[in-house]
């Protein structure tokens, strides 16, 4: 048996055609193509403390380390570039941002100079680093993450009008995974140098392993604590049996809140014994975390291992029924599911063209989720399994993006060109509200929109230098 060889090139064309093949213990079978920022839907609007998550399997994790400032870095600039529509200044109770809203979408682009060089897009590859995220404050502004060239991830604060203010900060990180904020500060989900051990691999090449960390940061952009949420110890590395860790797969990861409690959903390796060598599978997994920064053991909804293989595994945090609700695209059965137990939401064709797209909250209960098979995108709506409902839309992509729109509503976004479109739905019908239109920004297959209280949403978006993101705004709908 061996383990997978080195990830293959990845054009960027290659998104259309399909996801690359990787090789599992003796078998060549479809790899993660996995996504990772998540939409984060609470209760309460805000959440007061965060993370790290616990092990069903009971292994062990590695403990809250205190109180670590980040480093400062350079104030930066922002212009805006707003585009027209009949608007109308809404005066939101919830928030502290008053953006206008219109009878129809409107979108703002903001170009914010970071003054450090952004990792960029790349090939855009499911084992790529994610080179930015956004995460929407109480108030209606924003925490914007980004993965500098420099081997840190920096963190800045955005106002209303999604320009920075203050000093950035910055932490040591290997890859940007998401960012999710509460009103003393928010979360980053991260990955670090990590240690493999001596395995021996069954076969195949060796690999730098990685651990996945939550960070705390406080109002300021400063680390209040760091908490590894993969299982390496200082006796179980990554190529020991019963490891969890991040390997070169794909490993993208998402955050949720309960308003008290965080939950992370992504890609792991998981190491296997066989015989006197050890095999390298993948899967997803999902851990909870309390407010203050403890292991929830045993939680109804986390799990240890759960779809594999695994790719854009999604999350979101559901107040009607107080459980946190999943959905992965995996080659188990070929379909988009439910994982822990596995339920089929709908079935698909292990094509290389298979992916899911992000999951939302429905009006009154259940969930829509985006996804695309054969470059065609659907939207699912389901319950407890089984998709109940499907609306075929005029989308031609293999990355559709969904995010809550204001009250009973969604909007779906996909690649179109060198820019994005998007169309709104209602989160109740599935019905189309309105045209579709246009968000002049690059796409990234595997970053997200967020949801903001005003009703607005936002996503990042690679700038025009490589000092530079935008800020794609679509502003709240009356």
């Amino acid at each position: 048996m061996s383990t997978p060889p080195p990830p293959p090139t990845r054009r960027r064309a290659a998104r259309r055609s399909g996801r690359r093949r990787v090789v599992v213990a003796a078998a060549t079978t479809a790899a993660a193509a996995v996504a990772v920022a998540v939409l984060s839907v609470t209760a309460s609007g805000s959440w007061p403390g965060w993370l790290p998550w616990g092990e069903r399997d009971g292994a062990a994790a590695v403990g809250t380390v205190p109180a670590v400032t980040g480093t400062p870095g350079a104030i930066a600039a922002a212009t805006s570039t707003p585009t027209t529509g009949a608007t109308s200044t809404t005066r939101s109770k919830s928030t502290a941002c008053q953006r206008r809203a219109g009878t129809s979408p409107s979108v703002r682009v903001t170009t914010v100079e970071v003054g450090v060089r952004v990792t960029g897009y790349g090939r855009e590859g499911d084992t790529e680093p994610l080179p930015m995220a956004i995460a929407a404050t109480p108030s209606g502004g924003s925490w914007l993450a980004w993965l500098g060239t420099d081997g840190r991830v920096h963190l800045g604060r955005l106002n209303c009008d999604d320009r920075l203010v203050g000093k950035p900060t910055s932490f040591a990180g290997v890859d940007l995974q998401d960012v999710l904020a509460d009103r003393t500060g928010g979360v980053l989900l991260l990955t670090r140098k990590g240690f493999c051990g001596g395995g021996p691999l069954c076969g195949g090449s060796s690999s730098p392993c990685r651990t996945m960390h939550l960070i705390r940061f406080d109002t300021s952009g400063r680390q209040v604590w760091s908490r590894q949420v993969t299982n390496l110890t200082g006796s179980r590395q990554g190529y020991d049996d019963g490891a969890r860790f991040v390997w070169w797969y794909q490993h993208h990861g998402r955050l949720a809140s309960d308003g008290t409690t965080v939950a992370a959903y992504f890609g792991t390796a998981i190491t296997v014994r066989n015989g006197s060598c050890v095999d390298i599978h993948e899967g997803d997994r999902m851990q909870v975390v309390d407010a203050g920064g403890s292991l929830v053991s045993g939680h109804r909804d986390s799990f240890a291992v759960g779809c594999s293989h695994s790719w854009t595994s999604r999350i979101v945090w559901d107040p009607r029924t107080r459980h946190y609700v999943m959905v992965c695209a995996t080659d188990n059965a070929c379909r988009i599911a439910r994982p822990d137990p596995y339920r089929t939401v709908v079935s698909g064709t292990c094509d290389g063209t298979l992916f899911g797209g992000d999951l939302v909250l429905a009006r009154p209960r259940g969930y829509w989720t985006a996804w695309s098979q054969g470059g065609r995108v659907r939207l699912e709506h389901f319950t407890t399994g089984a998709s109940d409902r499907t609306v075929s839309t005029s989308a031609r992509s293999s990355h559709p993006h969904l995010v809550s729109y204001g009250t009973g509503r969604m909007l779906l976004a996909w690649e179109s060109g060198s820019a994005m479109a998007a169309r709104a739905y209602d989160s109740g019908t599935g019905r189309a509200v309105g045209g579709q239109f246009t968000i002049k920004v690059r796409d990234h297959d595997y970053q997200a929109f967020k949801a903001y209280p005003d009703g607005s949403v936002a996503y990042p978006a690679a700038g025009g230098t490589g000092t530079s993101i935008r800020i794609a705004r679509v502003l709240p709908l009356r």
